[in-house]
């Protein structure tokens, strides 16, 4: 299995992996000229001291890249961490890259994230962010039919532009943003994936983004199960 649905439309692709618990062993014997061949115990000892102690390095030879297709509101999110991972202490530069697809150049079918009616949650009643409980099913039926309606209207205010000659880059400006569904790439360290996943995976991270980490979790496990449990252990 390589990719997992997520939300209404959205999935996560497992593209390209390069390393293994083995690579991040290897990686750090390297100083002593010595390689292991096959993964043994003492190995696993080795993966469990590197992520105790912080000695973050050698877990950057371990490379993973996905396709990921969400609404804008979680990409965004998710961002943050390609920008800060090269100003996180003590990890260099972590070979983060980022592609996305742009309504500049393309004009397919948007596409948007709609709850249905039961999914709408309230506000938290002690925090300035998150959620809370789901709402009752006659507001969230009230509001799924909002969001359909007024994603409708600027769907065919963007197709209107596009007929009379608008450039897709203004076009676009008529499509509302946050739960438009985008899609991209993402290359990141196996540092990086467990960072994501140890801040996105929180109970009061927000929902939708928590369902693309597990999808993460649950592709990238088979492919280091020794070295995502230690470091999302001490990340």
């Amino acid at each position: 299995m390589n990719i997992i649905n997520v939300l209404d439309k959205g999935y996560v692709r497992l593209v390209n992996h390069m390393g293994s618990d083995l690579t991040v062993v290897n990686s750090a014997r390297v100083s002593y000229a010595k390689e292991s061949k096959e993964l043994n115990d003492k190995d696993v000892k080795l993966i469990k001291f590197l992520a105790r102690e912080g000695h973050t390095s050698p877990f950057r030879h371990v490379i993973a890249q996905y396709e990921v297709y969400a609404p804008l509101m979680v990409a965004r999110q998710w961002w943050k961490y390609v920008i800060g991972s090269s100003h996180q202490e003590g990890t260099g530069d972590s070979f983060d890259a980022w592609n996305e697809s742009s309504r500049r150049y393309i004009t397919e079918e948007p596409t948007f994230y709609i709850p249905s009616s039961k999914e709408w949650r309230s506000k938290p009643k002690n925090s300035k962010q998150g959620s809370g409980e789901i709402v009752t099913l006659e507001i969230g039926d009230k509001y799924t039919r909002d969001l359909m309606a007024y994603v409708d209207e600027g769907i065919a205010k963007y197709e209107s532009a596009l007929e009379d000659g608008i450039c897709p880059e203004q076009a676009r400006l008529f499509l509302p943003a946050y739960g438009m569904y985008v899609r991209w790439y993402w290359t990141a360290s196996l540092q990086s994936v467990c960072h994501f996943l140890n801040q996105r995976l929180e109970h009061d991270a927000q929902k939708e983004i928590q369902d693309y980490a597990k999808a993460i979790l649950e592709l990238s496990k088979p492919l280091y199960p020794n070295a995502i449990d230690e470091l999302m252990k001490n990340i």
